[in-house]
């Protein structure tokens, strides 16, 4: 495994980190003693950075982690959220994020995290989140409920603005580099370089477009072009025999220029064969035809959450 500096929070993260998502059941139920030992094969690994939030099964995720990581505190920097906790189920009015994170400690098993992140913040008013949310993470950080902070969310827009206009440790984006989508490398971290914000890439795959089976969604925000275009790869690679998703892994963790990128899956094969995409060599040939096959769909992005948050 590789590690690499976080920015300038002074922590070291593994260049693959652990997505919380499926231990919520939010891709289907997970076994409980499977996904635990997903962790657990995840500390083996080198992982050391795990991904939660009370939006992944109402507090299932953390629950899980916390129970797959005691004992292990130490070896471990744990990142939560706060501000979304269901589908339409949005509060980011300080006193609600506080009550949160302290639910989040409880699970966890931990009297602190690492990172404490602002949910998918385009589903909101910014400039409140801007202000006064912003305001009560700086202070929870002071009191060391958490030792760093950040924000998340899809749009581009809304990154920007947040890591322009507030003082962040980290910033989560997903669906932003990839085989589909490089937005991440052009347009965030450029910006986050300047500012001295940790970008933290997730969803490599593009929330399941790139992978064999494609997406589990029944109706994902991506629109036909880009699904498309993400199929034309898929069968591309499986002609070949090649894995799709570990080509997708590959060029995201070798090449956003993030220091990690959050895998998210509760299957021990598909986590080992990410973390031997971090350090396999790229086709480049190979990866030239690939995005030759999206050229049409480059950086094309969907919209989520409120339109003005957008562009």
């Amino acid at each position: 495994m590789q590690y690499r500096p976080l920015g300038r929070t002074g922590l070291q993260t593994s260049v693959v980190s652990f997505g919380a998502a499926p231990l919520g059941d939010m891709f289907g139920p997970v076994d409980d003693a499977a996904g635990i030992a997903t962790v657990r094969r995840a500390l083996d690994l080198g992982i050391n950075f795990f991904d939660t939030s009370p939006y992944y099964g109402n507090g299932l995720s953390e629950q899980r982690l916390g129970k797959a990581l005691a004992g292990r505190r130490g070896e471990v920097l744990i990142g939560t959220k706060s501000g979304r906790f269901g589908d339409q189920d949005f509060d980011y009015r300080p006193a609600r994020i506080r009550e949160s994170l302290e639910t989040s400690l409880r699970l966890l098993r931990t009297d602190y995290v690492d990172i404490f992140q602002l949910h998918d913040i385009e589903f909101t008013k910014l400039d409140p989140v801007f202000e006064d949310t912003h305001a009560e993470l700086v202070q929870l950080r002071a009191e060391g409920k958490c030792r760093f902070i950040g924000m998340t969310g899809y749009p581009m827009q809304t990154l920007r603005r947040a890591v322009a206009e507030t003082e962040l440790d980290t910033v989560l984006s997903y669906a932003h580099y990839t085989l589909l989508n490089t937005r991440l490398a052009t347009e965030l971290r450029p910006l986050c370089e300047q500012r001295g914000t940790a970008p933290i890439n997730a969803a490599a795959v593009a929330v399941g477009l790139l992978t064999p089976a494609g997406t589990r969604l029944p109706n994902h925000p991506a629109g036909p072009a880009v699904t498309a275009a993400a199929s034309r790869v898929a069968r591309y690679c499986g002609e070949r025999g090649l894995d799709v998703a570990f080509l997708a892994n590959q060029f995201a963790i070798q090449r956003s220029g993030c220091p990690t990128t959050v895998v998210g899956t509760t299957k021990t094969d598909h986590l080992e064969s990410a973390v031997r995409a971090a350090s396999t060599p790229l086709d480049e040939p190979l990866l030239a035809e690939v995005l030759a096959l999206t050229a049409d769909v480059r950086d094309r992005s969907w919209t989520s959450g409120l339109p003005e948050n957008n562009g």
